[in-house]
């Protein structure tokens, strides 16, 4: 039980020896120096730690040309990182190596704090407005797809909100605005002018060319807001 017992407490030092950071260490030694009249010799190897590190005193004015360079790189690319001002400070000569670098960056505070997810706000969105009889409002919008030899191709699909019927799906490896408007043209050949046409913006559907027809037929055009796929 005993043998048992001293592996434990031999375990539980070696876990506090390795948590302690040497800085944490120094000032333990001079507590137990201090407090219990130890020698330096037997409250360092009461911690396992030597000597040497006990005494070691870091010269502060071999990195004042490291603050320099990195203060003023920061000045003038405020929004670069670690690593672009790293390079930077690599481009104009400079041999450092990049943890002591890093090391002075952040003890400048340098180092940009990294965004947290923001949490959405509890929204309530109002139903689409249903309309009440065919022409009353089209939706539009563009799909995209890939052949087998990886060329894509789009189609472009006009749908009634009020039956979602597919009034006109055209498919090709390119649809231009032109290429809209005719298609358009082509449906109210067979059907009457809609009241409005719901569409997201795409470069194709805020053309002036899409605007210039709408206008001249008397066609609303509905735009969803940017990031709301309704």
């Amino acid at each position: 039980m005993f043998a048992d017992l001293s592996l434990e407490c031999r375990a539980l030092k070696d876990v506090i020896e390795k948590a302690l950071t040497p800085a944490i260490k120094r000032e333990l030694v001079s507590y137990l120096i201090s407090q219990f009249a130890m020698s330096l010799r037997q409250a360092c190897r009461t911690l396992s730690l030597s000597r040497t590190v006990f005494r070691y005193q870091p010269d502060t004015r071999r990195d004042e040309p490291v603050i320099m360079a990195l203060t003023v790189a920061a000045e003038r690319y405020p929004r670069y990182g670690f690593n672009k001002i790293f390079q930077i400070l690599r481009r104009q000569g400079h041999v450092w190596n990049h943890k002591r670098v890093h090391r002075i960056y952040c003890l400048l505070k340098l180092n940009f704090r990294r965004k947290g997810k923001q949490r959405r706000q509890v929204r309530n969105p109002a139903p689409l407005a249903t309309p009440e009889a065919m022409n009353q409002s089209w939706s539009i919008d563009f799909m995209h797809d890939a052949l087998v030899c990886v060329r894509r191709f789009r189609t472009f699909n006009v749908v009634d909100d009020f039956n979602r019927e597919a009034l006109a799906p055209e498919i090709d490896l390119n649809i231009p605005a032109q290429r809209v408007v005719r298609v358009l043209d082509r449906i109210v050949a067979n059907r009457c002018y809609p009241l409005k046409l719901r569409m997201d913006n795409g470069p194709e559907l805020i053309s002036l060319t899409l605007a210039q027809w709408a206008e001249e037929h008397g066609v609303a055009l509905e735009f969803i807001r940017s990031g709301k796929p309704t």
